[in-house]
């Protein structure tokens, strides 16, 4: 395994992956278990996220509270499926700042194509977690991320539901420096580039669309 590979296999996340794979599963159980384990796999993203302390009175005592330390996260969503995650994790950090990163997958090459791209202005300065709950052939993973960086982002994790062998391979080869969370590791890619045995696409299965 990866070094920058963190597997958050609780056991909660895993029992409610398996309600996500389930194809009977409709799309509204599926958004809201899609938003609970992005709860839980955001706990395991953040889990060294900078603090310091502040004095603050309780009310019985005036005690030094530790803090959350420094600028706010940029929550970076991969547009369509990425909003999925992006709603568990801002129940998490509201006062998050998001970016959206639109691209889709060319259905004969594979490669990315972007179609929509805003972020904050001074993601130099931030820590940014992007999200997309499949890392597949690592395609579009890879060319959010050159993105990112592109303008300016640093320090950046990037968090999935599902991971095939190749997509950690070809991100970890593109970007070295960004450090991945991921609910599972599943077998292959088919020869369409999806994940097996994965969940199907996860915007369809989200929004009910073929």
């Amino acid at each position: 395994m990866h070094e920058n590979l963190t597997v958050v296999d609780h056991p909660l996340v895993l029992h409610k992956l398996t309600l996500m794979r389930d194809k009977h599963t409709p799309s509204a159980v599926f958004r809201q278990l899609l938003r609970e384990i992005s709860l839980l796999l955001g706990y395991e993203v953040l889990r060294d996220l900078p603090v310091t302390t502040q004095v603050i009175e309780t009310p019985l005592a005036e005690m030094e509270a530790p803090i959350l330390k420094g600028k706010k996260l940029v929550l970076a969503s991969i547009l369509r499926a990425g909003n999925g995650l992006l709603d568990g994790m801002l129940d998490l950090v509201p006062s998050a700042r998001v970016g959206h990163i639109g691209l889709y997958r060319d259905p004969e090459t594979l490669a990315a194509v972007e179609y929509y791209l805003k972020l904050p202005d001074d993601i130099a300065e931030r820590r940014v977690v992007a999200v997309d709950p499949m890392l597949a052939t690592g395609n579009s993973v890879s060319a959010a991320i050159d993105r990112l960086k592109q303008n300016g982002a640093n320090d950046i994790r990037f968090m999935c539901l599902l991971a095939a062998p190749e997509g950690i391979e070809a991100l970890t080869a593109a970007h070295p420096d960004v450090r991945i969370f991921t609910a599972a590791i599943d077998s292959h890619l088919n020869d369409h580039g999806y994940i097996v045995p994965g969940l199907g696409d996860a915007g369809d299965r989200m929004y009910g669309t073929k």
